[in-house]
């Protein structure tokens, strides 16, 4: 007769961890007028013209402003959306993305 030898079974349980969240961020410049500007925030980022207006002052008053915070693939879908819509018109605009702290 053979011994069985029983282990005991063990439930492992998979913690799911929430994807890093990233920044899109807004970088001022002297060229993009700044009614294209809250055209842009109100057409990728959904704003209203009243939002989109207070990003755009904060980033021309401090370099830069933090427009929105997503998941990588959509922060970085959304940034560069973006700053190709200014490329189009011939705007040096310009959206970054970096992970949140």
């Amino acid at each position: 007769m053979i011994d069985a030898v029983t282990k005991p079974k063990t439930k492992v349980k998979t913690k799911t961890k929430r994807p890093r969240l990233h920044k899109v961020i807004l970088v001022n410049d002297d060229y993009t007028p700044r009614e294209f500007v809250v055209t842009v925030l109100k057409a990728e980022f959904r704003m209203t013209e009243d939002q989109a207006h207070k990003v755009m002052i904060t980033a021309h008053r401090r370099g830069v402003c933090v427009v929105a915070v997503f998941t990588k693939d959509v922060a970085e879908t959304k940034a560069t959306r973006a700053t190709d819509a200014g490329r189009a018109k011939g705007y040096p605009l310009l959206f970054t993305t970096e992970p949140e702290e």
